[in-house]
């Protein structure tokens, strides 16, 4: 932190410039996890996805004053939400023990790596998240960060370890064409910012949601044909299709780890959980259980099916019942940026913490 503009700008193209030009670049040492990243859910015999919310005192990881990272529209105690029990709990999957999130361990075992996370507004989430996480670890590490459109990273530069942000909520690209701003379902050119990393973490559904002035396109380009609108989950699968085409084109898994976060919920319908006049504005702790009354949604199915017609490994970071119970969790009336009820973020901390738990728990277990 500290760094004048002009150093830090000068920094940002700098970083941006090397990692392009390794995209090409054969290394020679790679951080291998101690077993290979698969596209199911077991791990050890253990499923860490399936489980329950318990009261932890441990819990938060850190406290939102002491990170630099936090955005205003996830700092929720900070714009007066007045509980803080929706911080002090933890997730126990059935039959086994989820290792404690260790900032130390984590910057030694990827000295030196670059980690990119990439999507929509959930990855900020999951991405600021991370950040403060290891920050509590090393508080008085060195720290760099810069924030730009679509490309932010902070750099803890004690050990050489960069998080990245390249925010592409569909993942596809949006092109400037004759008709407007045009959704291709079958482009994928801000891949090659993608390239050259350790570990990618991928996420998009958010935005697939979107419908008018607030869905970032005017239409929709499926190869030759043009369209003003189609069914979303079917857009959806024919870009998810697209990108995992991208990876198993380009993705070296000796020296590559993917992962794909799973799909992120709302909570603006009570009827979902038995509750019909209810949203997540007031909520103050979790559901009880393992399941949700609602199910899964829809758009969970399609990343299943496209996961398992992969040739390339990619562990699914299945957060979405975990996620569901937590009706709890967002920030609600309580951002610095959203006006409104957000039901579709998450206050940091909180939940994210635990998606960054058992991403970590993924790469050591």
């Amino acid at each position: 932190m500290g760094l004048g503009c002009k150093s830090l700008w000068c920094l940002f193209l700098l970083v941006w410039l090397v990692f392009l030009l390794e995209q090409g670049s054969a290394r020679q040492h790679y951080y291998n996890v101690t077993r290979s990243l698969r596209s199911r859910k077991q791990l050890s015999g253990c499923n860490l996805f399936q489980g329950k919310w318990v009261f932890d005192p441990s819990y938060p990881f850190y406290d939102s004053s002491g990170c630099p990272f936090i955005d205003p529209e996830f700092d929720c105690l900070k714009y007066g939400r007045p509980d803080k029990q929706y911080l002090q709990y933890s997730w126990e999957p059935d039959g086994c023990s989820v290792p404690r999130f260790d900032g130390v361990s984590f910057l030694e075992k990827w000295r030196g790596k670059k980690i990119m996370f990439v999507g929509d507004s959930l990855s900020l989430n999951m991405w600021e998240s991370l950040a403060c996480m290891i920050h509590a670890s090393v508080p008085n590490s060195k720290t760099t960060i810069a924030r730009k459109t679509p490309f932010s990273f902070v750099i803890f530069e004690d050990y050489g370890v960069t998080l990245y942000l390249y925010r592409t909520p569909y993942l596809v690209d949006i092109v400037r064409e004759s008709v407007g701003d045009v959704l291709n379902l079958g482009s994928i050119n801000g891949g090659n910012a993608w390239k050259g990393m350790d570990l990618l973490i991928f996420n998009s559904w958010h935005w697939w949601t979107h419908k008018g002035k607030s869905q970032g396109w005017d239409y929709i380009r499926d190869g030759s044909q043009l369209y003003q609108d189609m069914d979303r989950l079917v857009a959806y699968n024919k870009a998810l299709t697209t990108w995992a085409n991208w990876v198993d084109n380009n993705v070296d898994p000796t020296k590559t780890n993917v992962f794909f976060q799973g799909i992120s919920p709302t909570h603006y319908e009570g009827k979902e959980w038995n509750q019909p006049k209810k949203n997540c504005y007031g909520e103050l702790e979790p559901l009880s259980g393992p399941t949700y009354p609602a199910g899964a949604p829809p758009a969970a199915a399609i990343v299943n099916k496209v996961l398992g017609t992969m040739k390339k490994p990619v562990y699914l970071l299945d957060i979405t019942t975990l996620s569901q119970l937590r009706k709890d969790a967002h920030p609600s009336t309580y951002s610095g940026e959203h006006s409104g009820n957000d039901c579709s973020h998450w206050c940091l901390p909180g939940l994210p913490d635990t998606w960054n738990q058992l991403l970590y728990a993924a790469l050591v277990m």
